[in-house]
C-alpha cells in the first residue's frame, strides 16, 4: 500500500513523542520509580515472608502500575499545550482524533510497556510464583493500554486546568476499576496454576474498545478545552 500524507503525519507524530518523553527522562523514570518504591514498602510492611506477600501480590502489583499511569496521564497534552503546538494541531487538516491516538500510543510505549516489561523484577520483590510472571506481563502490556487512552480521555479534558490532576483522578479512577479487576483476576489465576486466559481475553476487548471509542472523546475533550 502507498504511504500516504496521513500515515507520514501520523508516523512523524508518534516519533515526536518519542523523542520529547526520551529528552525529558523524568517523565520514563518516574512511573518506575513510584512503583519500585511503593512495591519495596509493602516487605517493610508486611514483612518479607513469601507466604504472607505472595497471595497479595497480585492485587498490589495491579494497583501500583494503575497508581504509577495516574501519575504521568495529566502530562500526556501539557507540553503541547503549554507551547502552542497543540492549537495547531486542532487546526490541521488531519483528524485529531488520529493525531491524538499516536500521541497516546507514543506515551503507552515509554510508559506502559516499559513498566510491563520491568515488572518481573517487582514480582521477585512480592515473591509472586514463577509461572505467574507471564501472565503478569501479558496483562500489564494490554491493561496499560486500555489505561493510557481512559487517562488521555480525562488529560484531554483538564488540560490548562490549574490542580488538574486531582479533577482527572475523580474523572478517570473509577473507568480503570474493570481493568484493575480483569488484571487482577488473571494474574491470581496464573499464580493458583490455573488458566487465565479468559481474563486476559476480557482486558483484550476493553483494549479494543479504548481503541475505538478513546480517540473519538479525547479530541472532544481537547476541542472543549481549547475553547474554553
Amino acid at each position: 500500500m502507498p504511504v500516504t500524507s496521513l500515515d507520514r503525519f501520523l508516523l512523524g507524530q508518534f516519533q515526536r513523542q518519542l523523542k520529547l518523553a526520551f529528552s525529558r527522562p523524568g517523565e520514563i523514570l518516574n512511573p518506575i520509580w513510584f512503583f519500585m518504591m511503593v512495591v519495596a514498602l509493602f516487605p517493610l510492611g508486611l514483612g518479607p515472608r513469601p507466604e504472607q506477600l505472595a497471595p497479595l501480590a497480585p492485587g498490589i502489583l495491579w494497583v501500583v502500575a494503575l497508581l504509577s499511569q495516574l501519575t504521568v496521564s495529566h502530562r500526556l497534552f501539557a507540553s503541547d499545550y503549554e507551547d502552542g503546538s497543540l492549537e495547531q494541531l486542532v487546526l490541521s487538516d488531519h483528524p485529531l482524533a488520529l493525531s491524538a491516538l499516536a500521541q497516546v500510543l507514543a506515551h503507552w510505549v515509554v510508559s506502559g510497556v516499559t513498566l510491563a516489561l520491568l515488572s518481573p523484577l517487582f514480582a521477585v520483590v512480592l515473591a509472586l510464583p514463577s509461572e505467574a510472571i507471564t501472565t503478569l506481563v501479558a496483562s500489564l502490556l494490554i491493561g496499560t493500554l486500555g489505561l493510557s487512552l481512559i487517562g488521555a480521555i480525562g488529560a484531554a479534558l483538564t488540560v490548562g486546568i490549574r490542580r488538574g490532576a486531582l479533577l482527572l483522578s475523580l474523572l478517570i479512577i473509577p473507568l480503570y476499576v474493570p481493568v484493575l479487576i480483569f488484571g487482577t483476576s488473571a494474574v491470581v489465576e496464573a499464580s493458583r496454576g490455573d488458566d487465565g486466559s479468559a481474563w486476559l481475553a476480557l482486558m483484550g476487548a476493553w483494549a479494543i474498545a479504548s481503541l475505538i471509542l478513546a480517540p473519538p472523546a479525547i479530541s472532544a475533550g481537547l476541542k472543549i478545552s481549547l475553547d474554553a
